[in-house]
């Protein structure tokens, strides 16, 4: 019994001397080098000269991020007063004052754009001709800015599937709303700038500019924006009227008048039930006639970023509503790798969703098609859709045109005229032979 408490003992001492050793030499480590001698810098430098120099690699040389300055509006500390200052003003519930939202805006850019000079609710509802309680139920000012139900809802629900699968939502604003959405939208956004980079819904350009810009390319790089309506918020559409120049008040009701949300009760089919959730807060409606013009707003940053990104890679790069294009040279074959990882990381930091299964890189032996527009050579329109917008034609002339309007267009004649007239953009004589056979359709049968 003796020997045994005698090993142990020993093992016991063994292990406290290792421990003690490796402090030790921690501790003498790093003596030793506090006792190494600190190179002078003339050694330092000549170790350097006589270095190979190292080649940099080439994506330090991007800044993802810069520092864009916005300018926005001059931040001032909201007021507290006693009496409602206008019309539906917040009331603190904990104090029992009223919070004063009109003195932030900026009137020297307002005067600048030549926008109207609104503050509160009863100068927007004497600029829209309506009343101040009407400018309320047509905001949802009352009802806890969303409608109960369907007939409560002052737009037209309707839920419509895309030829790449799923659902979309499709909500057009009733008479009255419709009316003061184009009043808000020619007098007011459309004297707001756009970034060059936009070519959708912009005053003198189209698709046949924004295909111009991408023709002839050796590579061309196609992204889409998923659901890029319902991804713009209410909170980044009060920002936009901000940046125009517009108070906090004025901001929040032009907002309300051009956002909306699902109904609470509503009827929709079992496909739209995984996508319902992105319509129940406010959001940008697809189909209000400034949806548009506050989309390319909203997405102002991120072409202002993209051009930059494209230029260090010396290629070029536009949009067209949610189509992002890029193209250029053969020399972006080898950047692609480090191209495209930067793109969506500014897509990501924008607060736009990126709809990877519609990424494509055509190169040159492929049909290259923007916005349905072949750019291989020069601007023009598939020979493919020529053929079948002819048979559809003549099927009209000898069969009626109620046997080819399978989509169930209301104004199938003036779909028609539409498809012809977009054929007459790039290539004149396919459109009049087009004509031609328009001038001999029945429209009675």
């Amino acid at each position: 019994m003796e020997w045994l408490l005698l090993l142990v003992g020993a093992g016991l001492l063994s292990g406290f001397a290792v421990l003690s050793r490796s402090r030790g030499g921690s501790r003498s480590g790093s003596a030793r080098d506090a006792s190494r001698p600190v190179e002078s810098s003339s050694t330092s430098q000549q170790q350097a000269e006589t270095a190979p120099e190292r080649r940099k690699k080439p994506w330090r040389r991007f800044r993802l991020f810069p520092d864009f300055r916005r300018n926005p509006s001059p931040r001032v500390t909201p007021l507290i007063v006693q009496e409602p200052p206008h019309a539906f003003a917040h009331r603190s519930a904990r104090t029992g004052n009223y919070v004063d939202l009109t003195h932030d805006g900026n009137l020297g850019r307002l005067i600048e754009w030549r926008l109207p000079v609104l503050r509160e609710p009863e100068d927007i509802a004497e600029w829209l001709g309506v009343s101040v309680n009407r400018l309320a139920w047509l905001s949802h000012r009352c009802r806890k800015g969303m409608a109960e139900g369907a007939k409560q809802s002052h737009y037209f629900q309707q839920w419509r599937k895309k030829k790449s699968g799923g659902v979309r939502l499709i909500e057009a604003p009733k008479t009255e709303l419709r009316a003061i959405q184009r009043k808000i939208l020619h007098e007011l956004l459309d004297r707001v700038p756009t970034s060059n980079a936009a070519h959708g819904f912009v005053r003198g350009r189209s698709i046949r500019t924004h295909a111009a810009i991408h023709t002839k390319p050796a590579i061309l790089l196609k992204f889409d924006l998923q659901e890029f309506y319902p991804s713009v918020s209410f909170n980044r559409v009060v920002a936009i009227f901000r940046a125009i120049g517009y108070c906090r008040e004025a901001a929040l009701w032009l907002a309300r008048l051009t956002t909306t949300s699902l109904p609470t009760v509503m009827s929709m089919p079992s496909e739209a039930r995984s996508v319902a959730w992105r319509y129940q807060a406010r959001h940008l409606p697809q189909g209000a006639p400034t949806s548009p013009a506050l989309a390319n707003l909203s997405a102002y940053w991120l072409d202002q970023r993209l051009s930059g990104l494209a230029r260090k890679f010396d290629a070029r790069y536009s949009r067209y509503a949610d189509d992002l294009t890029f193209s250029g040279d053969e020399s972006l074959d080898t950047k692609l790798r480090l191209m495209i990882p930067l793109i969506q990381q500014i897509i990501h930091r924008e607060k736009f969703q990126n709809n990877v299964r519609k990424r494509q890189v055509l190169r040159r032996h492929q049909r290259q098609v923007v916005t349905g527009v072949v750019v291989n050579e020069k601007p023009n329109v598939s020979r493919r859709d020529v053929d079948r917008l002819k048979a559809i034609l003549t099927n009209c002339v000898h069969h009626g045109p109620s046997s080819q309007n399978r989509d169930q267009h209301p104004n199938f004649a003036a779909h028609l005229a539409g498809r012809i007239a977009h054929v007459a953009q790039f290539h004149a004589p396919r459109a009049e032979k087009l004509r031609a056979i328009y001038s001999r359709i029945d429209w009675t049968r």
